[in-house]
């Protein structure tokens, strides 16, 4: 009789995400197989001893990195949005692809798949206007203009981490040698360190970063009427002049007023709860939750 002694398979959650066929899990395939596609052109060139081997990376990314002078623009409008899914560095698509599987993960949770694919798409047009804007604006960039060019989802997943930040701001994540802390804090600091890091180098990319943050910070507050429902300002006929009724959750009661001491107790137990969730988020990761933890989670911090 054989007996399997292995463990489980590590690969196997990520394989699983993969063969849902999510919104979240074909973005990071086309931006991995767009990459792919790039080294390899670049690798037959080098093979074939090409004199201009050196300049196939280059072509690509005038191909189809978005350009902040306008002329070029023009001449080539759909850069603005093949930009967004075009690397070359092999580290640049590693740390983009990894924040955009962590924060896309908590996006579809609490917002759903179509809507990351709109902030995605909207968050890249965002930081490449915002990108073209300031070079054209600022003499600073008057030298480079000409041949400035700019790739990666970089502005698109900053989109996604700022407006999920503003949406679930007391979602709590644990880094490296800091610990638990709230994904707010971490998109604030993000947005600060692009805004100061403009001057020493990559100028472009980060202002495409801020562009991004922008856009997600800005459709956060204008989708923030109801969360994981259409927004009341899409509805103003039906939803604007009529009042939901309230509903009661599992500790509260819409039938009589509570006393201090059941409204204590009501307090007591949500904060138990709340302190068991945490608990097993830091032990087994937030997909340990049941969806009934995950909905807790999100209406508690919606209230605070």
């Amino acid at each position: 009789m054989y007996t399997n002694t292995t463990g489980p398979n590590p690969a196997e959650p990520l394989k699983r995400f993969f063969r849902e066929g999510s919104v979240l899990a074909n973005l990071i395939i086309i931006n991995v197989v767009v990459w792919l596609l790039v080294q390899i052109f670049s690798l037959i060139f080098f093979l074939y001893n090409q004199p201009d081997a050196a300049l196939a990376t280059t072509s690509i990314i005038r191909i189809f990195g978005v350009p902040a002078f306008l002329p070029a623009l023009f001449n080539k409008p759909w850069t603005i949005v093949t930009y967004m899914f075009l690397h070359v560095d092999v580290w640049h698509i590693l740390f983009n692809m990894l924040w955009l599987y962590w924060f896309g993960k908590i996006f579809q949770e609490y917002l759903g798949s179509r809507k990351l694919l709109v902030v995605y798409l909207l968050g890249g047009i965002s930081g490449a206007l915002v990108y073209i804007l300031a070079f054209n604006v600022f003499p600073v960039f008057a030298p480079s203009l000409p041949i400035s060019c700019a790739l990666g989802a970089s502005a698109s997943v900053m989109a996604i981490v700022t407006a999920v930040s503003f949406k679930v701001p007391d979602f709590n994540i644990s880094l490296l040698f800091i610990g638990r802390i709230r994904i707010i804090y971490l998109a604030i600091a993000l947005f600060v360190f692009d805004f100061f890091m403009i001057p020493t180098g990559n100028a472009g990319g980060h202002i495409a970063h801020i562009g991004g943050a922008l856009f997600g910070f800005l459709y956060s507050q204008f989708s923030s009427a109801s969360f994981g429902n259409r927004a009341k300002w899409t509805r103003p006929g039906r939803d604007f002049f009529r009042k939901k009724p309230m509903q009661a959750t599992p500790f509260e009661s819409t039938s009589r007023p509570l006393s201090d001491e059941e409204f204590n107790l009501q307090k007591v137990k949500k904060q138990r709860r709340m302190d068991d969730i945490l608990e097993k988020i830091s032990k087994g990761g937030y997909d340990s939750l049941t969806r009934d933890e995950k909905e807790f989670l999100f209406k508690s911090s919606g209230k605070r």
